[in-house]
Protein backbone atom coordinates (compact mmCIF):
# COMPACT_ATOMS: atom_id res chain seq x y z
CA UNK A 1 0.00 0.00 0.00
CA UNK A 2 2.75 2.34 1.09
CA UNK A 3 5.11 1.28 -2.24
CA UNK A 4 1.34 2.41 -4.41
CA UNK A 5 0.99 5.51 -2.87
CA UNK A 6 4.43 6.73 -3.21
CA UNK A 7 4.07 5.22 -7.15
CA UNK A 8 0.58 6.96 -7.28
CA UNK A 9 2.39 10.29 -6.07
CA UNK A 10 5.02 10.14 -8.71
CA UNK A 11 3.03 9.51 -11.53
CA UNK A 12 0.63 12.40 -10.15
CA UNK A 13 4.00 15.13 -9.67
CA UNK A 14 5.54 13.88 -13.34
CA UNK A 15 1.98 14.47 -14.83
CA UNK A 16 1.87 18.10 -13.43
CA UNK A 17 5.42 18.91 -14.48
CA UNK A 18 5.17 17.50 -17.90
CA UNK A 19 2.17 19.20 -18.38
CA UNK A 20 1.40 21.90 -16.72
CA UNK A 21 4.65 23.47 -15.42
CA UNK A 22 6.18 25.92 -18.37
CA UNK A 23 9.51 25.43 -16.88
CA UNK A 24 11.62 23.65 -14.00
CA UNK A 25 12.19 25.50 -10.66
CA UNK A 26 14.03 28.24 -10.41
CA UNK A 27 15.68 29.84 -6.94
CA UNK A 28 12.38 32.35 -6.79
CA UNK A 29 9.70 29.83 -5.85
CA UNK A 30 11.91 29.07 -2.43
CA UNK A 31 10.38 31.27 0.40
CA UNK A 32 11.12 32.51 3.77
CA UNK A 33 8.73 31.85 6.56
CA UNK A 34 7.15 35.08 6.43
CA UNK A 35 6.31 35.19 2.53
CA UNK A 36 4.28 31.73 3.09
CA UNK A 37 2.70 33.54 5.50
CA UNK A 38 1.78 36.20 4.22
CA UNK A 39 0.38 34.08 1.15
CA UNK A 40 -2.05 32.16 3.29
CA UNK A 41 -3.30 35.35 5.14
CA UNK A 42 -3.43 37.02 1.39
CA UNK A 43 -5.72 33.66 0.96
CA UNK A 44 -7.84 34.07 3.91
CA UNK A 45 -8.65 37.38 3.14
CA UNK A 46 -9.43 36.59 -0.64
CA UNK A 47 -11.53 34.08 0.46
CA UNK A 48 -13.56 35.92 3.18
CA UNK A 49 -16.56 37.53 1.72
CA UNK A 50 -16.10 35.45 -1.47
CA UNK A 51 -18.97 33.85 -2.62
CA UNK A 52 -19.89 30.36 -3.22
CA UNK A 53 -19.56 28.58 -6.65
CA UNK A 54 -20.19 25.27 -8.29
CA UNK A 55 -16.60 24.45 -9.51
CA UNK A 56 -16.72 23.40 -13.56
CA UNK A 57 -14.24 20.18 -13.21
CA UNK A 58 -14.04 19.82 -16.97
CA UNK A 59 -10.48 18.92 -18.30
CA UNK A 60 -10.22 21.68 -19.98
CA UNK A 61 -11.34 23.48 -17.01
CA UNK A 62 -8.37 21.80 -15.09
CA UNK A 63 -6.44 22.54 -17.72
CA UNK A 64 -6.56 26.22 -17.97
CA UNK A 65 -6.81 27.14 -14.02
CA UNK A 66 -3.54 25.12 -13.29
CA UNK A 67 -1.87 26.26 -16.37
CA UNK A 68 -2.28 30.01 -15.99
CA UNK A 69 -1.40 29.42 -12.27
CA UNK A 70 2.20 28.19 -13.82
CA UNK A 71 2.07 30.65 -16.64
CA UNK A 72 1.29 33.90 -13.60
CA UNK A 73 4.44 32.04 -11.45
CA UNK A 74 6.67 31.98 -14.91
CA UNK A 75 5.91 35.69 -14.94
CA UNK A 76 6.58 36.75 -11.57
CA UNK A 77 9.96 34.45 -11.51
CA UNK A 78 11.11 36.13 -14.56
CA UNK A 79 10.62 39.75 -13.07
CA UNK A 80 12.38 38.56 -9.61
CA UNK A 81 15.40 37.90 -11.76
CA UNK A 82 15.37 41.10 -13.25
CA UNK A 83 17.13 42.31 -10.19
CA UNK A 84 14.55 41.48 -7.15
CA UNK A 85 11.06 42.36 -6.09
CA UNK A 86 12.02 45.45 -4.76
CA UNK A 87 11.00 48.71 -6.68
CA UNK A 88 14.46 50.24 -5.79
CA UNK A 89 15.90 47.09 -7.59
CA UNK A 90 13.49 46.45 -10.46
CA UNK A 91 15.42 46.17 -14.03
CA UNK A 92 18.84 46.51 -12.29
CA UNK A 93 19.97 42.89 -12.49
CA UNK A 94 23.64 43.27 -14.27
CA UNK A 95 24.17 40.78 -17.21
CA UNK A 96 27.39 38.58 -18.16
CA UNK A 97 28.30 38.16 -21.54
CA UNK A 98 29.84 35.40 -23.55
CA UNK A 99 32.80 36.33 -26.20
CA UNK A 100 31.53 32.80 -27.90
CA UNK A 101 28.84 31.07 -27.33
CA UNK A 102 29.46 28.26 -28.88
CA UNK A 103 32.11 27.62 -26.66
CA UNK A 104 30.29 28.62 -22.91
CA UNK A 105 27.42 31.07 -22.33
CA UNK A 106 27.32 32.84 -18.95
CA UNK A 107 24.68 33.97 -16.33
CA UNK A 108 25.47 36.54 -13.24
CA UNK A 109 24.48 35.06 -10.13
CA UNK A 110 26.68 37.13 -7.60
CA UNK A 111 26.39 40.55 -6.18
CA UNK A 112 28.47 43.63 -6.63
CA UNK A 113 30.11 45.79 -4.29
CA UNK A 114 29.38 49.69 -5.02
CA UNK A 115 33.04 50.00 -5.46
CA UNK A 116 33.37 46.77 -6.53
CA UNK A 117 34.88 45.55 -9.97
CA UNK A 118 34.35 41.57 -11.07
CA UNK A 119 37.53 40.00 -13.17
CA UNK A 120 36.84 38.57 -16.12
CA UNK A 121 37.83 34.66 -17.76
CA UNK A 122 38.72 33.32 -20.53
CA UNK A 123 37.41 29.51 -20.93
CA UNK A 124 38.94 27.13 -23.24
CA UNK A 125 36.47 23.90 -23.62
CA UNK A 126 38.72 20.62 -24.37
CA UNK A 127 35.91 18.12 -23.73
CA UNK A 128 32.26 18.12 -23.05
CA UNK A 129 30.55 15.97 -20.11
CA UNK A 130 28.58 13.51 -21.93
CA UNK A 131 26.02 10.92 -21.08
CA UNK A 132 26.01 7.24 -20.87
CA UNK A 133 23.96 5.57 -24.35
CA UNK A 134 23.12 2.01 -25.26
CA UNK A 135 22.11 1.21 -28.09
CA UNK A 136 19.93 -2.19 -28.66
CA UNK A 137 19.90 -4.75 -31.75
CA UNK A 138 17.88 -3.94 -34.76
CA UNK A 139 14.73 -5.47 -35.23
CA UNK A 140 12.17 -5.99 -37.82
CA UNK A 141 9.21 -3.81 -36.82
CA UNK A 142 6.09 -6.59 -37.75
CA UNK A 143 8.18 -9.65 -36.81
CA UNK A 144 6.62 -11.68 -33.65
CA UNK A 145 8.90 -11.48 -30.88
CA UNK A 146 10.86 -14.31 -30.80
CA UNK A 147 10.53 -15.14 -27.20
CA UNK A 148 8.06 -17.03 -25.90
CA UNK A 149 4.76 -15.26 -23.82
CA UNK A 150 5.81 -15.38 -20.41
CA UNK A 151 6.41 -12.68 -17.36
CA UNK A 152 10.08 -11.25 -17.84
CA UNK A 153 12.13 -8.88 -15.92
CA UNK A 154 15.30 -6.61 -15.82
CA UNK A 155 17.28 -4.76 -13.60
CA UNK A 156 18.77 -0.86 -13.93
CA UNK A 157 21.32 -0.09 -11.21
CA UNK A 158 21.91 3.56 -11.27
CA UNK A 159 23.38 5.75 -8.03
CA UNK A 160 23.77 2.52 -5.66
CA UNK A 161 19.91 1.17 -6.16
CA UNK A 162 18.60 -1.28 -8.38
CA UNK A 163 15.63 -1.09 -10.14
CA UNK A 164 13.56 -3.92 -11.74
CA UNK A 165 10.92 -3.64 -14.09
CA UNK A 166 9.02 -6.55 -15.57
CA UNK A 167 6.54 -6.54 -18.37
CA UNK A 168 4.48 -9.38 -20.03
CA UNK A 169 4.79 -10.68 -23.48
CA UNK A 170 1.24 -12.15 -24.63
CA UNK A 171 1.12 -14.39 -27.92
CA UNK A 172 1.28 -12.65 -31.21
CA UNK A 173 3.07 -9.34 -30.27
CA UNK A 174 5.63 -7.82 -32.51
CA UNK A 175 9.23 -6.20 -31.92
CA UNK A 176 7.47 -2.91 -32.05
CA UNK A 177 5.11 -3.26 -29.89
CA UNK A 178 7.06 -4.66 -26.96
CA UNK A 179 10.06 -2.38 -27.87
CA UNK A 180 7.23 0.61 -27.34
CA UNK A 181 5.90 -0.61 -24.12
CA UNK A 182 9.94 -1.06 -22.71
CA UNK A 183 10.32 2.44 -23.43
CA UNK A 184 7.42 3.92 -21.86
CA UNK A 185 8.05 1.51 -18.88
CA UNK A 186 11.56 3.06 -18.50
CA UNK A 187 11.42 6.27 -18.89
CA UNK A 188 7.44 6.77 -16.93
CA UNK A 189 9.98 5.18 -13.90
CA UNK A 190 11.97 8.35 -13.58
CA UNK A 191 14.85 6.40 -12.39
CA UNK A 192 17.59 8.45 -13.86
CA UNK A 193 17.10 6.83 -17.43
CA UNK A 194 14.80 7.71 -20.36
CA UNK A 195 13.86 5.45 -23.57
CA UNK A 196 12.94 5.96 -27.01
CA UNK A 197 12.68 3.92 -29.79
CA UNK A 198 15.00 4.75 -32.63
CA UNK A 199 13.47 3.95 -36.42
CA UNK A 200 16.20 2.57 -38.93
CA UNK A 201 16.01 0.97 -42.38
CA UNK A 202 14.00 -1.63 -43.77
CA UNK A 203 11.23 -1.31 -41.04
CA UNK A 204 13.37 -1.97 -38.45
CA UNK A 205 14.10 -0.02 -34.72
CA UNK A 206 16.07 -0.62 -32.13
CA UNK A 207 15.95 0.96 -28.54
CA UNK A 208 17.74 3.93 -27.35
CA UNK A 209 18.57 4.42 -23.55
CA UNK A 210 20.18 7.45 -22.11
CA UNK A 211 21.32 8.52 -18.86
CA UNK A 212 19.95 11.85 -17.37
CA UNK A 213 22.91 12.66 -15.22
CA UNK A 214 26.34 13.25 -17.16
CA UNK A 215 29.92 12.28 -16.13
CA UNK A 216 31.42 9.44 -14.00
CA UNK A 217 31.45 9.82 -10.20
CA UNK A 218 34.48 7.20 -8.16
CA UNK A 219 35.92 4.95 -10.12
CA UNK A 220 32.68 3.10 -11.86
CA UNK A 221 32.77 3.99 -15.51
CA UNK A 222 29.32 3.29 -15.82
CA UNK A 223 26.16 5.56 -15.07
CA UNK A 224 24.20 2.29 -14.83
CA UNK A 225 23.97 -1.04 -16.05
CA UNK A 226 21.36 -3.33 -17.54
CA UNK A 227 21.04 -7.34 -16.57
CA UNK A 228 18.44 -9.88 -15.85
CA UNK A 229 21.24 -12.24 -14.60
CA UNK A 230 19.73 -12.19 -11.31
CA UNK A 231 16.01 -10.69 -11.69
CA UNK A 232 12.90 -12.64 -10.23
CA UNK A 233 11.13 -13.27 -13.51
CA UNK A 234 11.93 -15.15 -16.61
CA UNK A 235 15.86 -13.49 -18.14
CA UNK A 236 15.85 -13.46 -21.76
CA UNK A 237 15.24 -9.99 -22.53
CA UNK A 238 18.42 -7.86 -22.24
CA UNK A 239 20.23 -10.03 -24.77
CA UNK A 240 17.37 -10.24 -27.69
CA UNK A 241 16.74 -6.55 -27.27
CA UNK A 242 20.47 -6.14 -26.81
CA UNK A 243 19.73 -3.40 -23.80
CA UNK A 244 23.06 -3.78 -22.43
CA UNK A 245 25.40 -2.41 -25.34
CA UNK A 246 26.59 0.67 -24.53
CA UNK A 247 27.35 2.84 -27.41
CA UNK A 248 28.42 5.86 -25.70
CA UNK A 249 30.63 6.01 -22.50
CA UNK A 250 30.02 8.55 -20.03
CA UNK A 251 33.11 11.04 -19.68
CA UNK A 252 33.33 14.01 -17.57
CA UNK A 253 33.95 18.17 -19.00
CA UNK A 254 37.32 19.38 -19.23
CA UNK A 255 37.90 22.64 -19.60
CA UNK A 256 40.57 25.64 -18.50
CA UNK A 257 40.04 28.63 -16.64
CA UNK A 258 42.54 31.63 -17.42
CA UNK A 259 44.90 28.87 -17.96
CA UNK A 260 44.44 26.60 -15.26
CA UNK A 261 42.67 23.51 -15.71
CA UNK A 262 39.20 21.52 -14.01
CA UNK A 263 37.11 18.32 -14.90
CA UNK A 264 33.62 18.66 -14.10
CA UNK A 265 30.87 15.84 -14.43
CA UNK A 266 28.49 18.26 -15.52
CA UNK A 267 28.54 21.18 -18.34
CA UNK A 268 27.24 23.34 -16.22
CA UNK A 269 29.10 24.70 -13.32
CA UNK A 270 29.07 28.19 -10.86
CA UNK A 271 32.12 30.39 -11.57
CA UNK A 272 33.74 31.57 -8.04
CA UNK A 273 30.10 32.59 -6.75
CA UNK A 274 29.82 34.82 -9.77
CA UNK A 275 28.96 33.20 -13.00
CA UNK A 276 26.59 30.57 -14.12
CA UNK A 277 28.19 28.49 -16.94
CA UNK A 278 27.28 25.94 -19.53
CA UNK A 279 29.59 24.59 -21.74
CA UNK A 280 27.95 24.54 -24.85
CA UNK A 281 30.92 23.05 -27.30
CA UNK A 282 34.65 22.02 -27.67
CA UNK A 283 37.26 24.94 -28.90
CA UNK A 284 37.67 24.48 -32.51
CA UNK A 285 41.46 25.18 -32.06
CA UNK A 286 44.11 25.30 -29.47
CA UNK A 287 43.91 28.40 -27.83
CA UNK A 288 40.40 29.49 -28.66
CA UNK A 289 38.56 30.67 -25.37
CA UNK A 290 34.99 32.36 -24.73
CA UNK A 291 35.65 35.30 -22.88
CA UNK A 292 33.31 35.79 -19.71
CA UNK A 293 32.44 39.24 -18.40
CA UNK A 294 29.85 41.74 -17.21
CA UNK A 295 27.90 44.17 -19.69
CA UNK A 296 27.60 47.83 -19.42
CA UNK A 297 25.04 49.28 -17.36
CA UNK A 298 23.06 50.57 -20.78
CA UNK A 299 23.26 46.95 -22.61
CA UNK A 300 22.16 45.04 -19.34
CA UNK A 301 19.52 47.73 -18.56
CA UNK A 302 18.07 46.93 -22.56
CA UNK A 303 18.54 43.07 -22.04
CA UNK A 304 16.38 43.00 -18.73
CA UNK A 305 13.58 45.34 -20.62
CA UNK A 306 13.78 42.73 -23.68
CA UNK A 307 13.09 39.90 -20.78
CA UNK A 308 10.46 41.57 -18.78
CA UNK A 309 8.42 42.20 -22.40
CA UNK A 310 9.08 38.46 -23.17
CA UNK A 311 7.61 37.52 -20.23
CA UNK A 312 4.56 39.74 -20.73
CA UNK A 313 4.01 38.58 -24.16
CA UNK A 314 4.20 35.04 -23.31
CA UNK A 315 1.62 35.15 -20.71
CA UNK A 316 -0.82 37.03 -22.94
CA UNK A 317 -0.06 34.13 -25.53
CA UNK A 318 -0.68 31.60 -22.99
CA UNK A 319 -3.90 32.72 -21.85
CA UNK A 320 -5.01 33.43 -25.62
CA UNK A 321 -4.63 29.33 -25.99
CA UNK A 322 -7.79 29.12 -23.85
CA UNK A 323 -10.54 31.99 -25.95
CA UNK A 324 -12.25 29.09 -27.76
CA UNK A 325 -13.28 27.24 -24.66
CA UNK A 326 -12.69 29.16 -21.33
CA UNK A 327 -14.69 32.41 -21.63
CA UNK A 328 -13.74 34.09 -18.56
CA UNK A 329 -9.93 33.81 -20.24
CA UNK A 330 -10.93 37.03 -22.52
CA UNK A 331 -11.39 38.92 -19.13
CA UNK A 332 -8.04 37.57 -17.89
CA UNK A 333 -6.74 38.57 -20.78
CA UNK A 334 -8.31 42.47 -20.79
CA UNK A 335 -6.99 42.98 -17.17
CA UNK A 336 -3.34 42.19 -18.17
CA UNK A 337 -3.17 43.46 -21.17
CA UNK A 338 -5.23 47.05 -20.07
CA UNK A 339 -2.09 47.35 -17.56
CA UNK A 340 -0.23 48.14 -20.40
CA UNK A 341 -2.70 50.69 -21.89
CA UNK A 342 -2.47 52.43 -18.58
CA UNK A 343 0.90 53.16 -19.18
CA UNK A 344 1.56 53.30 -22.72
CA UNK A 345 1.99 56.54 -23.20
CA UNK A 346 5.21 56.59 -20.63
CA UNK A 347 6.70 53.00 -22.41
CA UNK A 348 6.07 54.56 -26.13
CA UNK A 349 8.26 57.38 -24.49
CA UNK A 350 11.47 54.66 -23.92
CA UNK A 351 10.58 52.77 -26.81
CA UNK A 352 8.24 50.09 -25.76
CA UNK A 353 5.30 50.19 -28.36
CA UNK A 354 1.95 48.65 -27.69
CA UNK A 355 0.52 46.13 -30.21
CA UNK A 356 -2.89 45.95 -30.93
CA UNK A 357 -3.60 42.35 -29.62
CA UNK A 358 -2.05 43.64 -26.05
CA UNK A 359 1.33 42.65 -26.53
CA UNK A 360 4.34 44.73 -26.36
CA UNK A 361 7.07 45.38 -28.98
CA UNK A 362 10.53 46.91 -28.31
CA UNK A 363 11.99 49.69 -30.17
CA UNK A 364 15.16 49.22 -29.99
CA UNK A 365 16.83 52.18 -30.88
CA UNK A 366 14.88 54.75 -28.95
CA UNK A 367 15.12 52.45 -26.43
CA UNK A 368 19.02 52.69 -26.64
CA UNK A 369 18.56 56.07 -26.63
CA UNK A 370 16.77 56.63 -23.37
CA UNK A 371 18.97 54.02 -21.80
CA UNK A 372 22.17 56.49 -22.71
CA UNK A 373 20.27 59.61 -21.75
CA UNK A 374 20.98 61.96 -18.98
CA UNK A 375 17.62 61.41 -16.95
CA UNK A 376 17.45 57.75 -17.84
CA UNK A 377 16.61 57.06 -14.33
CA UNK A 378 13.66 59.75 -14.45
CA UNK A 379 12.61 57.99 -17.86
CA UNK A 380 12.46 54.74 -16.39
CA UNK A 381 10.69 55.40 -13.33
CA UNK A 382 7.37 54.72 -15.02
CA UNK A 383 8.59 51.34 -16.18
CA UNK A 384 9.44 50.27 -12.92
CA UNK A 385 5.63 51.25 -12.16
CA UNK A 386 4.31 49.31 -14.81
CA UNK A 387 6.54 46.05 -14.23
CA UNK A 388 4.95 46.35 -10.17
CA UNK A 389 1.35 46.37 -11.25
CA UNK A 390 2.42 43.55 -13.69
CA UNK A 391 3.82 41.56 -10.37
CA UNK A 392 0.44 42.44 -8.51
CA UNK A 393 -1.66 41.05 -11.20
CA UNK A 394 0.84 38.23 -11.81
CA UNK A 395 0.63 37.08 -7.57
CA UNK A 396 -3.32 37.60 -8.15
CA UNK A 397 -3.45 35.15 -10.74
CA UNK A 398 -1.28 32.84 -8.84
CA UNK A 399 -3.41 33.21 -5.59
CA UNK A 400 -6.81 32.62 -6.95
CA UNK A 401 -6.62 31.09 -10.32
CA UNK A 402 -10.17 29.17 -9.95
CA UNK A 403 -11.22 32.99 -10.29
CA UNK A 404 -11.33 32.84 -13.99
CA UNK A 405 -12.43 29.47 -14.84
CA UNK A 406 -16.01 29.36 -15.59
CA UNK A 407 -18.00 28.25 -12.48
CA UNK A 408 -21.51 28.57 -11.32
CA UNK A 409 -22.43 31.12 -7.96
CA UNK A 410 -25.28 29.51 -5.71
CA UNK A 411 -24.78 32.17 -3.50
CA UNK A 412 -23.32 35.45 -2.17
CA UNK A 413 -21.73 35.34 1.13
CA UNK A 414 -23.31 38.00 4.31
CA UNK A 415 -20.89 41.03 4.55
CA UNK A 416 -18.80 40.96 7.82
CA UNK A 417 -20.88 37.85 9.29
CA UNK A 418 -19.24 34.41 8.36
CA UNK A 419 -15.92 32.21 8.10
CA UNK A 420 -12.67 32.64 6.13
CA UNK A 421 -12.79 29.20 3.59
CA UNK A 422 -8.64 29.44 2.65
CA UNK A 423 -8.82 26.48 0.60
CA UNK A 424 -11.28 27.51 -1.89
CA UNK A 425 -8.39 28.82 -3.75
CA UNK A 426 -6.64 25.33 -4.01
CA UNK A 427 -9.12 23.57 -5.86
CA UNK A 428 -7.20 23.20 -8.53
CA UNK A 429 -4.97 21.22 -6.55
CA UNK A 430 -7.25 18.90 -5.29
CA UNK A 431 -8.80 18.16 -9.56
CA UNK A 432 -4.97 16.83 -10.41
CA UNK A 433 -5.49 14.13 -8.13
CA UNK A 434 -8.73 12.81 -9.28
CA UNK A 435 -7.35 10.35 -12.52
CA UNK A 436 -5.22 8.70 -9.73
CA UNK A 437 -6.88 8.34 -5.92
Amino acid sequence: MSYNSIHNMANVYNFYMTTYAPKSSTPYDSHKKSELRSVYNSIVKMNKDAPLYILDTSKDSQRFAVSMKENARELRNTIASLGGLDEAELLNKKVAYSSNENIATADFVGTIQEDGELPSYEIEVDRLATQQINTGKYLADDEQVALPPDTYSFDIGIDGLNYEFQFSIKPGETNRDVEDRLARLVTNANVGVKAQVVPGDNNTSYLRIESNATGLKGNDPYIYRISDHRTSKTAGTVDYFGLDHVAVMPGNAAYAVNGEEHTSTTNRFTLDHTYDIELTGVSSEEGETASIGLKTDVESLTENINTLVGGFNSFLRAVSEYTDNQPKSNRLFNEMSSVARVFSHELTAVGLNLNLDGTLEVDDETLRETAMSEDAAEAFSPLKSFTNAVLRKSNQVSLNPMNYVNNIIVAYKNPGKNFASPYITSAYSGMMFNSYC
